[in-house]
């Protein structure tokens, strides 16, 4: 399987940590939370946090605040369809393809449900056949895009399919939640809103860098569940997050990459890229860390973070995105997700 080309889109607006910090003092929840979640979150507004701004589908920051499933929803069911497109556009359009080329549509998220699944309204914004195989993937949180890819290499190798449209969006806002624990408040103030897109391929594309799907591995430990995911309350989408988090992506992160490597006959000194999800600052310190890579080599991905916020399962196309325009050094390139289960995956990619 080979990377055709990526597209990638965000909301119309883009917010500053200052300004969401002056927005959260003005709203009436400043009043409902107590002295230390006011601390908690001046923390994560107020300090380095690796992130200065994120794009959100909203109109205004006010709107963030007003907190019930009927809205959330209803921003989800707004915005997930027209993302999702935007980024599958991007993609075809950079491919050269027609939409009608496509065989399959992958779309993963896991900041809302829409049922009939958000695929549908895919093939209908971006004009596919009526005949493209669907599938929505759901419940895989910030790691999703890695299973995206597998299943999208499963049906190229094994059905013969020749164009498979991957797509991963999130509504990160749609998936709102205050209350006084330190791990919802530091969630919603590190995510945003965005959807990336990848046009995978049978062959390489002609006249441009060939980018080969080589090897994948995946790792789950159910035991670590409780340490990133979403729980049901009050009918909205409440995200737990613990510190658990930057040692558990740390720890998976290399497992994985040992293994690929192990099976690949590489050594890690021959990863000439490495397009890494980042979950958050202490996350890629952690990553940095663990992996004992230099701070550059993590450059895409803090990037990243810093301009967009964590976007979820979307994140890795941006930093792939970024990887490709820079026109970086070929060979061997590694990229991972990591999140809710707790999972992580991993995908060795050559690039010339």
């Amino acid at each position: 399987m080979f990377l055709n080309s990526i597209g990638t889109a965000l909301p119309a607006r883009r917010y500053t940590k200052s300004e969401c910090w002056d927005a959260f003092t003005r709203s009436e929840w400043f009043g409902r939370l107590d002295a230390r979640a006011h601390a908690v979150a001046k923390a994560v507004l107020g300090r380095d946090n690796g992130i200065e701004e994120r794009w959100l589908a909203i109109d205004s920051l006010e709107e963030v605040f007003a907190i019930d499933p009927d809205t959330l929803q209803k921003r989800f069911e707004s915005h997930a369809p027209a993302l999702a497109a935007d980024a599958g556009r991007q993609a075809l359009q950079r491919a050269s393809l027609d939409p009608k080329a496509i065989d399959a549509v992958i779309v993963t998220t896991c900041t809302g449900y829409l049922c009939p699944g958000l695929t549908g309204y895919v093939v209908e914004g971006l004009g596919l056949r009526n005949d493209v195989l669907c599938f929505d993937l759901v419940g895989q949180g910030c790691a999703g895009a890695l299973p995206n890819w597998q299943l999208a290499d499963a049906m190229i190798a094994g059905t013969q399919r020749e164009h498979v449209l991957s797509i991963c969006v999130e509504v990160c806002s749609a998936a709102m939640y205050l209350d006084n624990e330190p791990g919802v408040l530091i969630s919603a103030c590190l995510f945003g809103d965005g959807a990336g897109a990848a046009v995978l391929s049978r062959n390489p594309p002609s006249g441009r860098r060939s980018v080969r799907w080589r090897d994948t591995v995946s790792l789950i430990d159910p035991a670590e569940r409780e340490a990133l995911r979403f729980e049901h309350r009050e009918g909205m989408l409440r995200n737990i997050l613990t510190r658990a988090v930057p040692r558990l992506a740390a720890e998976y992160a290399s497992e994985v990459l040992t293994t690929a490597l192990a099976r690949a006959g590489l050594k890690q000194i021959e990863i000439t890229n490495w397009i890494m999800h980042a979950g958050g600052r202490d996350v890629l310190l952690a990553l940095q860390e663990r992996l004992s890579l230099p701070p550059h080599a993590l450059r895409h991905s803090r990037e990243a973070l810093r301009r967009f916020g964590n976007l979820s399962s979307a994140f890795v196309y941006f930093v792939l995105d970024a990887a490709l325009r820079e026109e970086n050094a070929g060979g061997w390139w590694w990229m991972s997700s990591f999140g809710a289960g707790f999972t992580c995956h991993g995908a060795l990619l050559s690039v010339e």
